[in-house]
């Protein structure tokens, strides 16, 4: 409606703008075309420069407008005074348009948001607000219903949109035991959803909490256009009162209104618009760009800082794998296999780390966790458990070396889980991770975008670390890893890079936070994982797919090749233009062009940074 508003009053000006020139009238009469014309498009800017002023902020670009056309107009260059605030006009409705159509991007983001959910009450469905549903609940969802929170299927099939969320346009299969996520849109089947989290926990809160929040977090580009425009504004104030007042008073012949057109040409040329418009609009637009391919930045600094990346840090399971284990040997030493599979899925019974879930998957049997006792999760080791009155220990080559337990190390292309009771070595587990589909892929393109180095690091052991990293092609691997050493490699590989690079870590576990918050940037990936590792985390990837960790480095690098581009381009033209009008070679005319030409192709070229790479 405002922009409707504002294309009226532009039509209305140009309007009298052009009869000033045609109609057969002269003297006061003309004086009251162009008035009234300047009316109509200034007025707006004159009350907000005084507005401005009374609020202390007296140098912006309201006040330089105001300046220069209430100076033609004292000067008798009505025309050149209207043209001004006119196409002055002209560039803020593009800018406007611009920003809503930047804004738009993330508004398809926005309209996540659900407005109801169907809840299954005293056995009829009733409409509440999704804030009131509580986890345990059953909410139902009908065909091209919106997925209000997050739950797990119990009833229904149906397929699932996830285009706002993911990026991903083909529609994925939703069954009975899947999980699904708030902000979905189910596109058929009548669904019932177990609730596993509060709204404000939800995937659909989490975005947007990151979404709406992405604009605080400013680029120092933007912090420097910031800067420059305070101290430069008032520095091309006074120089223009320089130009208009000394040489009348300095240089023999010099004619005092000659110079003051010339200062108020400078003060219109010297206008930041193009500057202080189309920088934050590059980024927002960057930002924009990425949310549609499900990639949340939640901030510009981040995105700037991306585009610099010169070390690309993995965490292996979860990020580069699929996280999804399978156990592929059992091997006892001195019992049965099935006893030693047995006694795993007993001492990781009351674990939920995804490799005592597939222990018990592959056990496949009913688990009496009355038989089990002082159960103990050792962080980066393993488990210490009481299993009929015997210590069992489950867990990697450092737990067994920890408490002196002989045995021979084995090497395998997977996760070696071993096995010990009693302080007797019992054999061992072998369970292999399957690498993610377009990982390879995304190696390669992260090299291809300058990516000077691509590091994985793991608690795994070596023989599956090297595995993974060969297949990639990484360039080095560290494994046999606790928390606390995954921070110590990255501080390491910190000092490895330039004074001006950056170092990219990508992980999705909770153990991955002190990595994610230490590093430059620090990626989540997978919207659905850790909630620490989001919260630690300066981009988050609303897929499993690392192949988007190479597309936001594309796309942060042509934000910022946008972003100067405008930068030299405004910067060369003014300062072309400034020394014309200075000489007296530059017009009002061309210092229109100057402002709201140049601001007006730099918005455009700002717009480009909305497109996906």
């Amino acid at each position: 409606m405002k922009q409707k508003r504002q294309l009226y009053k532009i039509i209305a000006a140009a309007v009298l703008f052009a009869s000033a020139f045609m109609l057969p009238v002269s003297g006061y009469w003309r004086l009251a075309v162009w008035s009234a014309a300047y009316l109509i498009v200034g007025l707006p800017i004159v009350r907000k420069a005084f507005r401005n002023i009374g609020h202390g902020q007296v140098f912006d670009e309201n006040f330089l407008m105001t300046a220069a056309t209430a100076g033609a107009f004292a000067l008798g260059e009505y025309s050149e005074g209207v043209a001004v605030m006119l196409f002055y006009q002209i560039g803020e409705l593009f800018q406007s348009y611009a920003v809503n159509k930047s804004r738009k991007s993330i508004a398809a983001l926005m309209d996540i948001r659900p407005d109801y959910a169907n809840i299954e009450r005293d056995g009829k469905v009733v409409r509440v607000n999704p804030e009131d549903v509580r986890p345990g609940e059953d909410i139902i969802v009908t065909a091209g219903e919106k997925i209000p929170l997050d739950g797990r299927i119990v009833e229904g099939y149906s397929l699932i949109d996830t285009a706002a969320i993911t990026g991903e346009s083909v529609p994925r299969e939703a069954a009975v035991g899947d999980e699904v996520i708030s902000g979905c849109i189910n596109l058929n089947g009548r669904l019932k959803i177990r609730v596993t989290r509060d709204f404000g926990q939800s995937t659909v809160a989490k975005i947007l909490d990151l979404v709406e929040n992405a604009s605080s977090q400013k680029a120092s580009v933007e912090n420097f256009i910031t800067r420059f425009a305070r101290y430069y504004t008032p520095a091309v104030v006074f120089l223009a009162l320089a130009i208009a007042v000394l040489p009348p008073l300095l240089v023999d012949g010099a004619v005092f209104s000659d110079w003051l057109y010339r200062a108020l040409t400078f003060l219109v040329i010297s206008c930041p618009c193009a500057l202080v418009i189309s920088v934050p609009l590059g980024f927002f637009g960057g930002i924009g760009a990425a949310s549609r391919n499900g990639i949340l930045v939640k901030g510009s600094n981040y995105l700037e800082a991306l585009a610099a990346t010169e070390i690309a840090v993995f965490d292996k399971t979860g990020t580069l794998t699929k996280g999804c284990f399978e156990v592929s040997r059992v091997q006892g030493e001195g019992i049965d296999d099935d006893v030693l599979l047995e006694m795993a899925a007993l001492a990781g019974g009351n674990s939920t780390h995804p490799v005592s879930q597939s222990i018990r998957k592959a056990y496949g049997k009913e688990i009496d966790l009355r038989r089990v006792a002082d159960f103990e999760e050792l962080p980066g080791r393993g488990i210490k458990a009481t299993i009929g009155g015997k210590t069992v220990l489950l867990g990697n080559k450092r737990l067994l070396d920890e408490y002196g337990i002989k045995f021979n190390p084995v090497n395998g292309a997977g996760t070696v889980v071993y096995v010990a009771e009693e302080g007797i070595f019992r054999g061992f587990i072998l369970i292999a991770d399957e690498i993610k589909p377009d990982a390879p892929a995304a190696i390669a393109a992260l090299k291809k975008a300058g990516i000077r180095e691509t590091v994985m690091l793991t608690g795994d052991n070596a023989a599956a670390a090297e595995n993974v990293a060969q297949t990639l092609g990484l360039d080095k691997f560290f494994a046999n890893l606790l928390p606390a050493q995954k921070v110590e490699k990255v501080e390491a590989l910190m000092k490895d890079k330039s004074a001006g690079g950056k170092l990219v870590f990508a992980g999705d576990g909770i153990n991955d936070a002190p990595v994610l918050a230490l590093a430059d940037i620090g990626i989540a990936m997978g919207g659905v994982g850790s909630d620490a590792a989001v919260e630690a985390a300066d981009i988050v990837i609303m897929t499993d797919e690392p192949s988007k960790i190479a597309q936001a480095i594309k796309i942060s690098q042509r934000t910022l090749r946008i972003v100067r581009q405008n930068i030299v381009f405004a910067l060369g033209v003014k300062f072309l233009v400034l020394l014309m009008g200075a000489e007296g070679l530059a017009t009002m005319w061309d210092a229109v062009f100057a402002d709201v030409g140049v601001s007006v192709i730099a918005i455009v070229n700002s717009m480009r940074a909305l497109k996906s790479v």
